[in-house]
């Protein structure tokens, strides 16, 4: 019997998600006046062979699972279908993780009675308050020995088992086959500590949040694999409700995904997949290409050629690889490949810049032609890259540029404004921050008049009534610390304060009687939440009527949306431990019949003198450690995209699924291009499906490198139509020469660029 689905195989920029999109009005749009249901039971139709030229999908039927593997890829394929659709048909696009979360809410009713759950609202944690609650749960077990034995600082130890956790749940398997996995495949290779008591902690921590309703993405995913997708009921409610999948690179997705679908195809739902060869860049981060692979055998499958004619990818992708993999050695590359070759990096980093400068002003390309791409991208290099191009009036933008929160001024003057108001916080404030808030609380914005059309929106002009010397004056004379009240004395107390001029005065007495307005509603109970004081804050100094820059917005944004979930999050630990919960339904049957034995062992407490204190001090310091940076939803900026050169690591470019004609990969020879560095967790490898809990040799790890070298050679070179630089320097930061595996590309190149054949006319660049 012909297969119905499709399984479309294409490498990138093949066109696979465009057929996607076409497969998907095939099935909308009627093309003939036959028209037969999804569900026809009827396989001896003379016409089945060729069911999808006269399948038609009703609005009324049951819909299409639309799945994409990133947020930024679903928008992108829902808008594509909403135009070749012209918006007739409802679409909800989804991540495979957003769909699990979605269903485990929705059929949480269905859960409270089979693992006999307390009858309350799921609650999702964010990763950065899964770790810091993960971590006062551990904490009396994960002592100074713990610690030594495993090598790492706590925060990272915490953070791998969870890891492990979530990993094992994108597998599909149980948490309590964790143990096993791990004792198999560390074999001799161990991390000194013993898989039993990794799985004892992860098995502490998934009853503890089952008791209070809290959802990881570990959990959320386990509930869904292990309990929903079994559930008969469940399976009821999901086949009636999709008639078809759609799904956008596989290769990215976790293996549970793929039982997901054999569930809807077993049902007679049909499917279109599309597949990357070269992709599988979540590969080390719960994706399993291989195992989802195994789909294109329940489908016809539909090769696509290689990448379009314009892109490198036709012309060099096959001479570099082997050049890099099996060390052929060509006379030299064509000359579209360029080496861009200095001593030092940080020469490397200012000739690059103005390589880039030279191009754009030339009009060889625009701004948003060209991609910087780095395997790592420190502070330093994105720094120097921004100040040299910003300053020839070509913007860029960094792709997912993941700063701390706490990076921002504007979040430290909100934070150093919380201690002034609510008491118990003096610890947290000293004379600098309280300089920087009035600095930051007094500043106006205005639109610059002098710009142009390119960075227009980019550009502000930021003017204080209170600059720094006149703040640290202030904060030296006026600010008195205390544990309890820490306060700011009027600008009188200071012998001079006429050198502190009248808008300095002035603006300093505004913030001086709003902060005492606000302790004083503070006292009388009347700020609801210190969000609510935050929003206050933003609308009276900060917004004041006026467009604040987006990096900016976002970070005002991402601090009320973390302030907003960490005091929900509080609320229900203190509900949990007050036995309070928000009834939703039966409390499911007795203890004894539950799947998942919940025991509220090792609570997380705060201190009971002064709640609302240590919440908050428990705020600031999370932020003040970094885990939290400036991602809200939506992450990118609304209309239409920003001209500037992108800059962005290899794993974030590639997740954008971006193409530019220029292409500048910065540290070519850097050893870092065949590894997984960030992108790569802890035990990955070991809960492949196709080889669940064998040992991980050091012949693996190379095969697996040269593996991950081609394909991230393929994939980049598919997405460049013109120019590719190798930027090579001889020393790395630490002063070690550097001999990656690019290396032999950079030798290769016929076209040498150099700090002295540049032309000398653009030294200020430098």
């Amino acid at each position: 019997m012909v297969s119905h689905s499709i399984w479309i195989v294409g490498t990138s920029r093949s066109g696979k998600t465009t057929r996607l999109v076409e497969q998907f009005c095939s099935w909308v749009k009627p093309k003939n006046t036959y028209i037969e249901s999804f569900y026809t039971k009827n396989q001896g139709r003379e016409k089945a062979d060729n069911v999808s030229k006269f399948l038609y999908l009703k609005p009324t039927e049951p819909g299409v699972l639309v799945l994409a593997a990133n947020d930024d890829n679903r928008r992108e394929l829902g808008d594509k279908i909403v135009t070749s659709t012209s918006g007739k048909y409802p679409v909800r696009g989804k991540t495979p993780l957003g769909f699990f979360q979605d269903e485990v809410i929705l059929f949480w009713p269905l859960l409270i009675n089979s693992l006999n759950l307390k009858a309350q609202f799921p609650v999702r944690l964010r990763p950065e308050t899964e770790q810091e609650l993960a971590t006062k749960l551990w904490r009396s077990q994960l002592d100074e020995e713990i610690l030594r034995l495993a090598g790492v600082n706590e925060s990272r130890l915490v953070r791998r088992i969870l890891d492990l956790f979530q990993l094992a749940a994108y597998s599909g398997t149980p948490c309590e086959d964790i143990a096993q996995i791990l004792a198999r495949g560390l074999g001799e290779n161990s991390t000194n500590l013993e898989p039993e008591f990794l799985a004892s902690l992860l098995l502490d921590w998934r009853s503890w949040c089952l008791e209070r309703g809290l959802l990881t993405y570990g959990i959320i995913t386990e509930l869904y694999s292990q309990h929903l997708l079994s559930d008969r009921n469940y399976q009821k409610h999901l086949t009636k409700r999709y008639q078809a999948i759609l799904a956008d690179d596989v290769d990215d997705y976790p293996g549970v995904a793929r039982l997901l679908f054999e569930l809807l195809l077993d049902e007679g739902a049909v499917g279109a997949f599309s597949y990357n060869p070269d992709g599988g860049v979540r590969l080390g981060l719960g994706a399993d290409p291989n195992y989802l692979e195994g789909l294109a055998e329940r489908c016809r499958v539909e090769s696509l050629t290689g990448p379009p004619p314009e892109s490198l990818g036709q012309q060099l992708a096959t001479q570099m690889v082997e050049l890099v993999t099996e060390s052929i050695m060509p006379l030299s590359l064509p000359e579209i490949v360029h080496s861009i070759q200095t001593t030092s990096r940080a020469q490397l980093l200012r000739l690059t810049a103005q390589v880039i400068a030279n191009a754009i002003q030339s009009g060889q390309v625009e701004p948003e032609e060209v991609a910087i791409i780095a395997p790592g991208l420190d502070a330093i290099a994105r720094y120097t890259l921004v100040e040299i191009l910003l300053k020839q009036n070509i913007p860029v933008q960094s792709l997912n540029d993941q700063r701390p929160l706490i990076s921002s001024p504007v979040i430290r003057a909100l934070l150093t404004m919380l201690a002034l108001v609510y008491p118990g916080l003096g610890r947290l404030v000293d004379r600098d921050a309280v300089a920087e808030m009035l600095v930051v609380l007094s500043r106006k914005q205005q639109p610059s008049e002098s710009t142009d059309a390119m960075n227009r929106d980019a550009i502000h002009r930021v003017s204080t009534d209170i600059d720094p010397v006149r703040a640290g004056l202030i904060a030296d004379y006026c600010f008195v610390p205390h544990l309890d009240r820490p306060n700011l004395l009027p600008v009188s107390t200071f012998e001079r304060w006429d050198r502190i001029g009248y808008a300095a005065t002035t603006a300093y007495n505004e913030i001086l009687q709003w902060l005492e307005q606000q302790r004083s509603q503070q006292e009388q109970r009347l700020i609801p939440s210190p969000i609510s004081l935050l929003d206050r804050a933003i609308q009276r100094f900060l917004w004041n009527g006026s467009n604040l820059p987006y990096e900016q917005l976002a970070a005002l944004r991402e601090l009320l949306e973390t302030a907003q979930h960490y005091w929900e999050i509080d609320t229900r630990l203190r509900q949990a431990s007050s036995g309070r919960v928000e009834d939703v339904g039966t409390r499911g049957r007795s203890d004894a019949e539950s799947s998942f034995p919940v025991s509220p062992r090792l609570p997380v407490s705060v201190s009971p003198s002064s709640p609302s204190a240590a919440t908050i001090v428990e705020f600031i310091q999370l932020l003040r450690r970094g885990t939290i940076t400036a991602n809200p939803y939506p992450v990118r900026p609304i209309g239409g995209a920003r001209k500037a050169v992108t800059l962005a690591t290899i794993f974030q470019y590639r997740s954008s699924r971006r193409s530019h004609r220029w292409h500048f990969w910065l540290d070519a020879g850097s050893p870092l291009w065949a590894k997984g560095g960030a992108a790569t967790l802890f035990g990955a490898p070991f809960f492949l499906r196709d080889r669940l809990g064998e040992p991980w040799t050091a012949e693996d790890e190379k095969v697996a490198e040269q593996q991950r070298l081609r394909r991230i050679l393929a994939d980049l070179l598919s997405r460049v139509s013109k120019r590719v630089y190798l930027c090579h320097s001889d020393l790395a930061v630490s002063g070690q020469e550097q001999l990656g595996p690019l290396l032999p590309l950079v030798n290769a190149c016929v076209t040498v660029i150099s700090e002295t054949s540049v032309n000398s006319s653009d030294t200020n660049l430098k």
